[in-house]
């Protein structure tokens, strides 16, 4: 099929795509193990086999991307949840023996619930990590035995239309396809009657999203991001805390929906910990504008979006620390920006309030944990939260007192490579998951199987009309507490 669409045939052209889904998903009757296999291999294949292609196109798309990012995150990170899938899921398949109703499983009545795949999955991936976004969802999708149509990010363009031409030559549009364009067609795409879909991106097109679906009742996968916090204790090792949480940060020039956002720490250690934080970025990036293993913030209009929050946090007093070689003027242009740390900016200034997805951090102090995790609850729901420290007691209260996604210990952005736990969001972060069997399940029916025994007492014991007084007193005498 077309990857591109004419703008007027948006939905027509999708709603056959899924209709031609629909057709050979019932055709097929269950998918085999083997079936399931082979989608998921042909999609490891592709990757394995056009990886330097793919890194290229990611690199064209960013201005400037390290192959050696896109290789470890979206390549890699892809596969791995592909990876395990394959490996695993005939360990999620089968029927799932229930109890029975009694007293009919006295007379051979039994119960299972069967996992079966829900058919069409429409898939939104988004730019920061355009591969790992659409890839690993669909190891969930296909391991469930479903068929699925990816909608990769208009602003990747080259990555989203290499993806189309080797899914193209890799599947037949009955199984897997790739639509592409702009948010025309990702509005089209979101108002499609799937049997369920994933959305990865910002809150505000999330409810877009959630609202396009409730159109035809769709259920959602969202993954939202939102302003990730770290909690630093007082039993941390700082310049440890400092190196995790910096290098973190980096990673794809900030632009991730687990970058930390927000780190809070004990007042007593803010200049401790800027300066390690220095010395750190400093030491993996000596230079900046010219230097290629810094990511470039994805186009002109983000750069100029995180330009306004520091600004903004500037006019209102509050003190801004360069990390690194600062780029200014025409050495800008490259969009390759040093870290930058926000120092206890006011509540309401942008940089406080907004998802930051660039190379930029607020430090805010506390004089005691509960302050912080308080300010942190008064927030919408983050995707990820880490803590630093060797406290055993206070880890287990902070894991005990806030809710997240996800959340990783004494260092960050880790627990999104764990295949074998669900990755996804909670309240404003989102809603479902992915990986492992989690993931699975999520993309499965659970259907209730109720099998009648060899013999039927209900007449004998007069639980049939005309009611007896029996009966109504066996109901009765079922009334315990």
């Amino acid at each position: 099929m077309e990857t591109t669409m004419p703008e007027a045939n948006h939905a027509d052209a999708m709603r056959l795509l899924i209709d031609a889904q629909r057709s050979a998903f019932a055709a097929e009757g269950a998918v085999s193990a083997a079936v399931r296999r082979d989608r998921l291999q042909r999609v490891i294949d592709l990757l394995v086999e056009h990886v330097d292609a793919l890194c290229e196109a990611m690199h064209q798309d960013f201005g400037n991307r390290p192959a050696v990012f896109s290789l470890a995150n979206d390549v890699l990170g892809s596969l791995g949840s592909l990876k395990h899938a394959r490996d695993h899921f005939e360990q999620w398949l089968g029927d799932d023996p229930r109890p029975s109703v009694a007293p009919f499983d006295n007379f051979g009545a039994t119960a299972w619930v069967r996992y079966q795949p829900k058919g069409t999955v429409g898939i939104i991936g988004t730019w920061n990590a355009p591969l790992f976004t659409l890839l690993s969802p669909l190891a969930s999708v296909f391991a469930a035995g479903n068929r699925a149509v990816l909608k990769p990010s208009e602003v990747t363009p080259r990555t989203a239309e290499l993806l189309a031409r080797l899914v193209e030559r890799a599947f037949s549009p009955a199984e897997l396809a790739v639509v592409t364009g702009g948010a025309d067609v990702a509005a089209a795409f979101s108002a499609q009657p799937w049997d369920h879909m994933v959305f990865t991106g910002s809150g505000a097109i999330g409810k877009e999203v959630m609202r396009a679906a409730a159109a035809n009742l769709v259920p959602v996968t969202l993954e939202l991001g939102g302003k990730s916090p770290v909690l630093i204790g007082a039993s941390a090792d700082l310049r440890n805390a400092a190196e995790r949480i910096v290098v973190g940060k980096n990673l794809n020039g900030g632009q991730l929906c687990v970058a930390p956002d927000v780190v809070w720490l004990p007042e007593p250690q803010l200049e401790a910990f800027i300066a390690a934080a220095r010395e750190v970025q400093e030491g993996l990036y000596p230079t900046v504008a010219d230097n290629g293993d810094v990511v470039s913030v994805i186009n002109a209009r983000h750069f100029e979006r995180i330009e306004g929050y520091l600004a903004d946090a500037r006019a209102r007093g509050a003190r801004i620390e360069v990390l690194g070689e600062a780029v200014e003027g025409e050495r800008a242009a490259s969009r390759r920006m040093p870290l930058r740390v926000v120092v206890d900016p006011p509540r309401d200034s942008a940089i406080a309030r907004h998802e930051i997805f660039g190379p930029a951090m607020v430090i805010n102090t506390y004089r005691a944990l509960p302050e912080a995790v308080a300010a942190i609850n008064a927030d919408a729901r983050p995707l990820a939260l880490y803590y630093f420290g060797t406290d055993a007691a206070e880890e287990q209260w902070v894991l005990d007192h806030t809710l997240s996604g996800g959340v990783s210990i004494n260092d960050v952005t880790m627990h999104p490579a764990l295949h074998d736990a669900p990755f996804g969001g909670v309240g404003a972060s989102g809603m479902g998951h992915y990986h492992g069997r989690e993931g699975f399940l999520a993309f499965s029916h659970a259907r209730a199987v109720y099998k009648a025994g060899h013999h039927d007492p209900r007449r004998e014991w007069g639980m049939l009309p005309p009611y007896t007084d029996a009966f109504r007193a066996m109901l009765r005498a079922a009334l315990t507490p």
